[in-house]
């Protein structure tokens, strides 16, 4: 397909994202640079039966040095969790009253099992060509994989998107923040230009110690947290680790941190000292800035913790506003950006940068799965 320009793409995306939650859902219309008109977002939460098996999955994934192998329960996995998908863009197509020939294409994420860029080596669960034939669409997938193998960290790939959004807010320079298992952030400068990197976890731990320590699946509110007491001395300590230093562009696995240190605290402090390293670690971020943002805008489901929204705020010392007061689908943003990308992919337009993932030039990426 050409280039098409100045086409109006209707475009899904499938997002399931390192937190494990479920499956979040959107439409756009888009035409690979502008975001014309947004639709609703859903989001179908995985079973806690499937969850645990993910789990599981991360273990197994975290020996895996081939990138396409699925040994073990892994390909199974990947069946049930595309099925998964297909069932979750239907029941949203059927749900919004959507025709689904009306979708010129679908951008899927697939779940990351295992993301480790300095071994140029990046795994997604997720069949594009068997989402393809359920859907009876167009499927771009496999969006990280060009750009890790060409050098770079193949995350975060939202930044596109995130600059597209942004464009009627006047306040610059400005960083969307996205609050899902790990937390990214995508720096936006007055001229446009681009910064953007993993900060550190952001749900993630938080999430598995709430599930170990209570069987719940993450800390409403923050109210578990904002109970307890942080340990400064073990944020220290995690602040310690390499990565903080490093400059960007830097990306990061979920489970790149060892929880160990507050196996003995109280659930209530166990949560506080995690929510404020989440915090800490995002104020850490401002050393590889070139000034601090005026406005941070915070989206994914981290936005709904009060106390790390708080935490965030006094420890940068700058106003976090959900996203939702620029109108902006603060749950549907990922899988927004997925549409967006998918779009570009097909367009052969970049969708990753020097300034985003360190990768050497800008460029496209994503395998396209033809509808059969």
């Amino acid at each position: 397909m050409g280039k098409q320009e100045g086409k109006v793409w209707r475009a899904l995306g499938l997002m399931s994202g390192t937190s494990l939650d479920g499956i979040d859902v959107a439409v756009i219309e888009t035409d690979g640079e502008h975001v014309l008109r947004r639709g609703f977002s859903a989001t179908y939460p995985y079973s806690d039966a499937f969850r645990e098996q993910l789990h599981v999955g991360l273990t197994e994934a975290a020996a895996l040095s081939d990138r396409v192998a699925r040994p073990g329960r892994l390909r199974l996995l990947e069946q049930y969790l595309t099925e998964l998908h297909a069932e979750a863009a239907g029941h949203y197509l059927t749900d919004h009253e959507i025709a689904s020939e009306s979708i010129d294409i679908v951008g899927f994420h697939g779940q990351t099992v295992l993301h480790r860029p300095d071994a140029q080596l990046t795994v997604q669960l997720g069949d594009g060509p068997l989402l393809a034939r359920r859907l009876g669409l167009p499927v771009v997938y496999d969006l990280r994989a060009a750009d890790v193998a060409a050098g770079g960290q193949g995350a975060p790939l939202a930044p596109a998107y995130h600059r597209a959004l942004a464009a009627e807010i006047s306040d610059r320079p400005l960083a969307v923040l996205n609050l899902g298992g790990v937390a990214n952030l995508t720096f936006i400068g007055r001229d446009g230009t681009l910064i953007a990197f993993d900060t550190g976890p952001a749900s993630a731990m938080i999430d598995d110690w709430v599930k170990a320590k209570l069987g719940k699946p993450f800390d409403g509110g923050g109210a578990l947290a904002e109970a307890g007491t942080v340990h400064e001395d073990i944020v220290a300590a995690w602040l310690r680790h390499p990565y903080f230093a490093k400059p960007p562009p830097k990306s990061l696995d979920r489970n790149a941190f060892d929880p160990g240190a507050i196996d003995t605290l109280s659930p209530e402090d166990g949560a506080a000292t995690l929510t404020a390293f989440s915090a800490e670690a995002i104020a850490a971020a401002l050393r590889h800035l070139p000034e601090a943002p005026a406005l941070w805008i915070a989206a994914g489901g981290g936005r709904r913790n009060g106390t790390l929204l708080h935490m965030i705020s006094e420890r940068t010392g700058a106003a976090v506003r959900p996203a939702e007061v620029f109108d902006i689908d603060g749950d549907g943003v990922e899988a927004e950006a997925w549409a967006f990308l998918a779009v570009r992919s097909r367009l052969g337009l970049p969708i990753t940068f020097p300034g985003t993932t360190g990768v050497a030039k800008a460029m496209s990426g994503g395998v396209l799965a033809e509808a059969t």
